[in-house]
């Protein structure tokens, strides 16, 4: 089945026509001024949602506004929900122990407002077990949910509800979130749901079981378990669907998804639904998890599509925020930028727009090429990848034309592929030399840059709206975002 352009469909959604576009954003502009001196005056929040777009910098946030504004035929910014929230400033992400943090440094001090060591969740830079608001709020009689589109266990979900010296514990931060009595769980998967040590130990769904969670597989399955259940777990049904991403441990990107995939605005939806539905008051954190690894990748299409994916989950708290702006607060931010994004390589112009023709995700493109290598072997010739290239990123036709010095270097890498060799390794994925070299050269051609594959200091946006909204301006470091969050909801 072949994917579709992600892209278009959601520009038509969120840029209808020119008029209802101005109408819409006037009307949005009143609605948010209203709501602006609201925060300022109105009680404290009982209704907390805290986004976090892991990787998410503010170049990746204007990238995309300005690709979708480029669709449009102007040079400009087509906001996102996100931007235009009445509060906003930035934020420095640097660890104890490092300039550059790693998400469960970052994560932990997201959580709980202590900077530690890369590496380390839910503890502090001496080892100290800390405290997330998370816990501290589940103790008070909130209700809790955790969620992300990566796998559950993975370092920023895992830095509300584990304390562990290594990130890569899986199993063991599987087993704290079995404990935490946390009620709403979302996600791809589990990583590790078995202990690697000792096959005999429980699986992390026995202990699910043991602790009364119901897990739904799907969004379709968790209406059919949610009224019974006493606590939830929500993942992808990698078992019923036909998918590219089982064991990846996320859910597919947003550009690569299939009927019946599990999103992320699915994942928020249920868990409001689900905690509002129990609780007079509730904490939902949600995390963007895939924008970083598409950054890690520096695939510039893939990212967008993950960040519009991102705001659509936060529009679905803006819908609740609208029924109760007096008792809701909505915090966006990341934990670090990824990639080095910049807007820019060469002259004074961008070239965004031709990203559209992008329709598989680096890491599905490199699968595929992949398996055309291992059903052809030396048979294989660089004119059946071309035609991949043509389909899947728009390559020599008059979108996206390809110059000889492009072509020579695609086919090197197709040389180096049928030697088995050159193989480019990001944090999360193993790509071939030539999917990586298509990629680049496409985001060479959008005037799309990067620095790196890892992560950056760089610092990272903050967005709110609601109740206590006005602590979270100007510039901030990460340690301050927890102590506001508590300054701003009720006892």
């Amino acid at each position: 089945m072949q994917s579709k352009n992600f892209f278009l469909p959601l520009h038509c959604e969120l840029n209808l026509t020119a008029m209802k576009t101005s109408i819409i954003k006037t009307l949005f502009s009143v609605v948010f001024s209203l709501c602006l001196a609201v925060s300022v005056v109105a009680g404290e929040a009982r209704y907390v949602f805290y986004f976090i777009g892991d990787g998410m910098g503010p170049n990746q946030v204007l990238t995309t506004e300005m690709y979708l504004a480029e669709l449009q035929g102007r040079i400009s910014r087509s906001l996102l929900g996100m931007t235009q929230l009445p509060y906003a400033g930035q934020v420095s992400t640097f660890s104890h122990t490092n300039g550059i943090t790693d998400s469960s440094a970052a994560g932990t001090c997201l959580a709980t407002g202590a900077k530690t060591s890369n590496g380390v969740l839910g503890l502090d830079a001496n080892g100290n077990r800390i405290s997330t608001i998370a816990e501290v709020l589940k103790e008070r009689g909130w209700g809790v949910g955790i969620t992300t589109s990566v796998s559950i266990d993975h370092a920023t979900p895992a830095a509300f509800y584990a304390h562990v010296p290594k990130r890569n514990m899986y199993y063991t931060i599987g087993t704290q979130l079995a404990e935490s009595n946390f009620d709403f769980f979302g996600g791809a998967t589990f990583y590790q749901p078995h202990d690697p040590d000792d096959p005999a130990t429980p699986s992390l769904y026995n202990l699910l079981d043991d602790h009364h969670y119901t897990v739904a597989r799907g969004y379709a399955d968790y209406l059919v378990k949610r009224e019974e259940a006493e606590r939830m777990v929500l993942i992808q049904d990698f078992e019923g669907l036909t998918t590219d991403y089982r064991g990846t441990g996320m859910l597919p990107y947003a550009i690569d998804k299939k009927e019946g995939d599990l999103t992320l605005p699915q994942i928020t939806t249920a868990a409001v639904d689900f905690l509002s539905s129990r609780y007079d008051r509730f904490f939902l954190m949600v995390e963007g998890g895939a924008i970083d690894w598409a950054c890690h990748s520096n695939d510039a299409a893939t990212v967008m599509g993950e960040v519009i994916e991102f705001d659509h989950a936060i529009e679905v708290a803006l819908d609740f925020y609208r029924q109760h702006p007096e008792e809701t607060l909505i915090v966006i931010t990341a934990d670090h930028e990824t990639g080095g994004m910049a807007l820019g390589n060469s002259d004074y112009t961008l070239n965004l727009q031709i990203l559209q023709h992008q329709k598989t995700s680096v890491a599905k493109l490199s699968d595929r090429i992949k398996e055309l290598y291992v059903e052809q072997g030396s048979k294989l010739r660089y004119e059946t990848v071309q035609a991949v290239l043509t389909e899947q990123l728009g390559f020599y036709t008059d979108s996206v034309q390809i110059t000889k010095d492009e072509d020579r270097k695609l086919r090197d890498a197709f040389a180096m592929l049928k030697k088995n060799k050159g193989g480019v390794k990001t944090l999360y994925k193993k790509l071939n030399k030539l999917s990586d070299t298509a990629i680049r050269i496409l985001n060479r051609k959008s005037k799309v840059g990067w620095t790196t594959g890892a992560h950056s200091a760089a610092a990272v946006p903050i967005f709110a709206i609601g109740a206590g909204a006005e602590h979270f301006t100007g510039w901030i470091d990460n340690t301050q975002i927890v102590p506001y969050l508590f300054d701003s909801v009720v006892e």
